[in-house]
């Protein structure tokens, strides 16, 4: 089997099993809406069985729901939500992983401009994946001045706050890290057309 073979072999198992927590997730989800909707017994076999089998995971999300002044009956669709998160982010980094592994193997006969255009976009990634996390972590209240944000929203910091002062938030939604995001796209768009 050849190197992108491999490469795809990885991808398809990394969307399989981001694709299989999705869906215990949202059987989890589904049962525990049966459940409180009375549309299923409780104590029957297959709420408990789910209960007992999703334990594990659902009760560190209710703690910290109950923690936090939630209701612990919502657990299960922040279970489903974090499927969804941890499936994105799974896939991306994973595809972003081989990409970048394809593309070493590019570098034994490449050019100067292959270089460059490889630096570019891979700086381009790095800022764009901290615009992401900087996004998403701010979804969840993750405070931009714990040990592991600090670098996140400085190296971010220069691209999304002058954003800011040109759009700024619209009730509880920020539109800078979005326009960011975009705007980098935009720049990795020119940069591989005009140097690949």
């Amino acid at each position: 089997m050849d190197l992108w073979g491999i490469a795809g072999a990885v991808d398809v198992a990394v969307r399989l099993v981001a694709f299989a927590a999705l869906l215990g997730a949202s059987v989890v989800a589904g049962t525990h809406w049966a459940v409180r909707r009375k549309k299923i017994n409780p104590f029957g076999i297959w709420p408990r069985w789910t209960r007992r089998v999703s334990d594990p995971l659902l009760g560190p999300i209710e703690r910290r729901l109950v923690r936090s002044g939630g209701n612990p009956q919502d657990a299960s669709l922040w279970l489903l939500g974090l499927a969804v998160v941890a499936g994105l982010v799974l896939v991306s980094v994973s595809r972003w992983i081989v990409d970048s592994l394809l593309s070493l193997t590019n570098l034994h006969g490449a050019g100067p401009r292959y270089w460059t255009w490889l630096l570019f976009d891979t700086a381009i990634n790095l800022l764009m994946l901290a615009i992401l996390i900087r996004a998403v972590s701010s979804w969840f209240g993750v405070s931009p001045y714990g040990r592991w944000m600090r670098p996140i929203y400085r190296v971010s910091g220069w691209i999304v706050d002058p954003i800011r002062r040109w759009i700024p938030p619209t009730g509880t939604i920020d539109w800078s890290p979005m326009a960011g995001y975009l705007a980098l796209l935009l720049l990795r768009m020119l940069l591989t057309s005009t140097l690949r």
